[in-house]
């Protein structure tokens, strides 16, 4: 098969890591950065253009679009799509899942456990929206925040209440979150793949921080999970339209919790705590769905 990765960076571990896994199966694989695409749409044969040149066909693409990149990353990656490629993550699935708020809407409406959440527009409404998810100590996101930046444990009520009004002030989206005590600093990312969790890791938060991002600092190794968490991962994942996804899991006293829900889970943390070959069985993942999807094709 033609496969594209879009990716900003060839020399990133996880754009590497599935280029070699690609061409180890005998696959012509092309690293494409979105930012540099440009695009023709129409009716009749919408293309895509990248450095003064129109791009062929591809059978799959692998999207490995940054948060901050969002909105033309997956505005390239439909395109793509409206060109028959298969995309290993929908665009729409990518869109609904960096959407922190939308994407606990989708998650609460499928009855998957997480963190009680408030969301508020006022500073009128932070005293009631702090007593909404038990009081302090509690957390703070920006929703525009990735990898623990724009998190913030406030661990008293008066805090809480600075923070918010500041973040407010700026005009901020924020989010209030129960703080899960009992997590002890620690969280579970869950690597979903179709309906499976192929590989899942602890991550611990480094003493003094409570948030376990290894970009944080956080260690990671191997867990076993229960079946419960399993079950929890792949809902989220399906909740999202996901394909593929890395699900953050908190345990608590009732159940795993979802933190969140992300599009393009990196690939060195999973594959070193955990030994997988977590590349090579996404481009196996692959080679069954486009397969697949040819052929319906053919058909249709």
């Amino acid at each position: 098969m033609k496969i594209a990765i879009l990716s900003r960076n060839a020399s990133l571990y996880s754009t590497r890591r599935l280029r070699e896994a690609a061409e180890a199966r005998g696959h012509e694989v092309r690293i494409i950065d979105a930012l540099k695409c440009y695009m023709n749409i129409n009716d009749n044969k919408p293309s895509i253009h990248y450095h003064d040149e129109e791009l062929e066909h591809f059978d799959a693409i692998i999207p490995r679009i940054g948060a901050s990149v969002t909105f033309y990353g997956t505005a390239v990656l439909r395109q793509f799509e409206m060109m028959n490629g298969y995309s290993l993550n929908h665009s729409a699935a990518i869109s609904r899942s960096r959407d922190k708020l939308r994407s606990l809407q989708s998650l609460s409406g499928q009855g998957v456990g997480m963190p009680i959440t408030g969301f508020a527009n006022k500073p009128d409404d932070v005293p009631d929206l702090i007593s909404m998810v038990g009081g302090a100590p509690l957390v703070i996101k920006l929703l525009e925040g990735t990898q623990g930046i724009g998190v913030v444990l406030a661990e008293t009520r008066k805090a809480a209440e600075s923070v918010l009004e500041a973040f407010m002030g700026l005009k901020a989206n924020i989010m209030v979150q129960e703080f899960i005590e009992e997590a002890g600093g620690a969280d579970i990312r869950c690597f979903v793949l179709g309906d499976k969790v192929i590989a899942a890791m602890k991550r611990q938060a480094k003493e003094g921080e409570f948030r376990s991002n290894l970009h944080r600092g956080g260690a990671a190794n191997l867990i076993r999970i229960s079946p419960e968490e399993r079950k929890t991962a792949i809902a989220s994942a399906r909740a999202m339209g996901l394909s593929v996804a890395g699900v953050d899991l908190l345990r608590s006293k009732r159940g795993p919790l979802v933190m969140e829900v992300n599009s393009s889970p990196g690939l060195q943390g999973i594959e070193v705590a955990t030994g997988k070959d977590v590349a090579d069985l996404m481009i196996q993942y692959i080679e069954q769905n486009a397969h697949k999807k040819a052929k319906t094709r053919e058909r249709g």
